[in-house]
């Protein structure tokens, strides 16, 4: 009965521990591995197998020849022990007397900074480590301010490997001197230095007798008495929905985990975006009714009235609602190899939701060691820049600063379904609910029957040289003559002037054909067969186009020809002049060129001629039944080539 009582007893100590989130980071081979591995032995984390295990590994993988090397706790793939590096984020869950840990140790190559934000997102401190020999490095600067965009308010400064260089007490004060003025300059309030050895275990669990000149706590101690941060700023309730739980057709709840502030029974809440109001029925918890729930808490909500909510959507206080836009300034992580392309469509994650988002506009990128705001049109991979973001539908959010859940966001590339971006709302550029459609009595569908027309947009896409413009051209021509109504949106002379102001970098491409697919949209809404006629070489631009307009509006035609070919065919030698290198990123030679996976069209111009081409496009978009009354046709003028500018659309 008395190990009983005891074993109660010791379970509700357990359960009553505060539970501490924290970081390592800093610079590649600073030690942070080693450090948590000694952390979790000296504390008595180890189960005697773990440790005959570590013993084993440390004699085929270890680097500190008959020694334990406790690293290999942490460093779990195979590539990070050959290599002695941490590749992935390595999470551990440790406790002591006084408070639960869970940790994450983080890569500090700089190539993996990704995996470290990903760590950082739910961290309340970050132990950062500096080897004593080498001091603060980029990287150091840039998992710093990392840490401070995410939210983390202190730091563990853990200058690593005091016993090389003899203990020196100036050496430790020199460092922590240069890391509290970066952390006043990226405004982390809370910077605690601590000298260790974390190989040999010294001011980690125990004081070392080699720094008798350190008289503050141990890692350990200072672990344990670091604050726990409450939420920023009583901003009332949230809940953003993630699952629709419906039994049975007499139970309808809302299930998600409590994001801020406090709800119960009674409470009057709204529903966002759509506003509308109920007031709370039941609370419920996973062991059924609760009197209230707080932040953090997993719950479903019963309302009073049948409202539509659905995931995505978020329950908040009716009388302190969160805002709802639709377009934001934000602070970006960017995460892919490949670079941010402004105007380029990603999907965007927030708590429970996702959107269709682009990045309108880069501020400026950030200088991670000056703090410097420096212009920029793209951001690469590991930048942080502030950026202006577009979203296609209204979302309830919070600034970042007062909640991570509504403030915290995800870009994700819309083919390869990567994480491209990580990011930080700052405010919002206008509110959702100050711009809207204007209604107009004269729609699409009033403008096309005047014209006796179905409204089309027919996007030809191919290398330069490989026929475009001729075979729109024809297209044009014989529609033209068949009474329908159109217009020709040509690259080259689009560039004359609602794009003149554009280059032919990757960002300014991008930004090309978004203006285009716009004008294109109007142009059929209008009641026109537009023909566009561009060669549009990323898929990602091609299918942001496509997504304008209705099921069956968009039709891509692909005019292909081989490269060999195209340059045959170019009477100005521009293909020539991108080889010599005089021409930079000529789609083809210098800039990549993306084929349609699906187009409705497929016109091989070296196996037809353009008359036969634009007859097949002519066809796959007349109307069946009588055509309209044909118009005299003017001969065309041809020399079975592109135009002589058409190079870079």
């Amino acid at each position: 009965m008395g190990d009983a009582t005891d074993l109660h007893a010791w379970l509700q100590r357990h359960e009553s521990k505060s539970l501490l989130r924290l970081i390592t980071c800093g610079s590649v081979d600073d030690g942070k591995s080693t450090l948590l591995g000694r952390l979790l032995h000296d504390t008595g984390q180890l189960f005697d197998d773990q440790l005959a295990a570590l013993l084993k590994d440390s004699r085929r993988h270890g680097t500190q020849g008959d020694q334990i090397d406790f690293a290999l706790l942490l460093d779990g793939l195979e590539a990070e022990r050959e290599q002695g590096i941490t590749i992935d984020v390595a999470y551990r869950y440790f406790t002591t007397e006084r408070r639960k840990f869970i940790v994450a140790d983080c890569p500090g190559h700089e190539q993996y900074t990704r995996n470290m934000a990903t760590g950082a997102s739910t961290a309340d401190l970050a132990v950062v480590l500096v080897d004593a020999r080498k001091g603060l490095l980029t990287q150091t600067r840039r998992h710093s301010y990392i840490a401070a965009l995410l939210g983390i308010g202190q730091v563990l400064l853990a200058v690593n490997k005091m016993d090389l260089v003899g203990h020196d007490r100036a050496v430790f004060e020199r460092i922590a001197d240069d890391y509290r003025a970066l952390a006043a300059q990226l405004g982390i309030a809370a910077v605690q230095c601590i000298p260790v050895s974390a190989l040999r275990g010294e001011n980690l669990v125990t004081r070392a007798a080699t720094m008798p000149w350190y008289a503050g706590p141990t890692l350990i101690e200072a672990l344990e008495a670091a604050p726990i941060p409450e939420p920023a700023g009583d901003i009332g309730f949230r809940l953003p929905v993630q699952w629709v739980n419906r039994p049975d057709q007499d139970f309808r709840g809302f299930a998600g985990t409590v994001a801020a502030g406090r709800v119960a029974p009674g409470d009057e809440v709204v529903v966002l975006p759509s506003g509308r109001r109920s007031r709370v029925a039941r609370v419920i918890g996973p062991e059924g009714d609760l009197p209230q729930a707080d932040a953090g808490q997993p719950v479903t909500l019963t309302l009073t009235d049948q409202i539509d909510a659905s995931r995505g959507d978020v329950i908040a206080s009716a009388s302190r609602p969160p805002q709802v836009a639709d377009a934001f300034a934000a602070h970006l992580l960017w995460m892919d190899d490949a670079p941010l392309l402004p105007g380029r469509p990603y999907w965007l994650r927030i708590g429970t939701r996702t959107a269709v988002a682009q990045v309108t506009e880069i501020k400026h990128r950030i200088d991670v060691n000056t703090q410097e705001h420096i212009a920029a049109k793209r951001l690469a991979l590991n930048e942080v820049g502030v950026c202006n973001l577009a979203l296609d539908q209204p979302l309830p959010f919070e600034a970042y600063r007062d909640n991570r859940t509504l403030g915290g966001f995800i870009l994700i590339d819309r083919i390869s379904h990567a994480t491209v971006a990580a990011g930080t709302l700052d405010f919002a550029l206008r509110r959702a609910a100050n711009v809207h459609w204007q209604q107009l009595d004269v729609d699409k569908a009033a403008r096309a029957a005047i014209k006796g027309q179905a409204p089309r947009c027919l996007w030809f896409t191919g290398l330069s040289g490989a026929g475009k413009s001729t075979i729109a051209n024809l297209v044009e021509r014989r529609l033209h003559a068949l009474g329908h109504h159109t217009y020709l949106l040509d690259g080259d002379n689009v560039r004359h002037g609602l794009n003149k102001d554009l280059g032919f970098s990757d960002e300014d491409r991008v930004e090309n054909i978004r203006r285009v697919a716009e004008v294109a949209k109007l142009m059929v809404d209008a009641g026109l067969i537009v023909l566009v006629s561009f060669i549009s070489p990323f898929r990602a631009e091609r299918r942001m186009a496509r997504e304008l307009f209705a099921p069956g509006e968009f039709v891509e035609v692909f005019v292909d020809a081989p490269l060999e070919v195209c340059e045959r065919r170019d009477p100005k030698g521009l293909y020539a002049k991108a080889r010599a290198g005089q021409i930079p990123n000529f789609t083809g030679i210098g800039s990549p060129y993306e084929p349609p996976e699906r187009a409705e069209l497929h016109l091989d111009t070296t196996h037809e001629p353009p008359e036969a081409l634009a007859a097949r496009v002519v066809a796959h978009i007349e109307p069946p039944g009588q055509p309209l009354q044909e118009r005299p046709e003017p001969q065309p003028e041809r020399n079975g080539e592109d135009s002589a500018t058409d190079r870079r659309g």
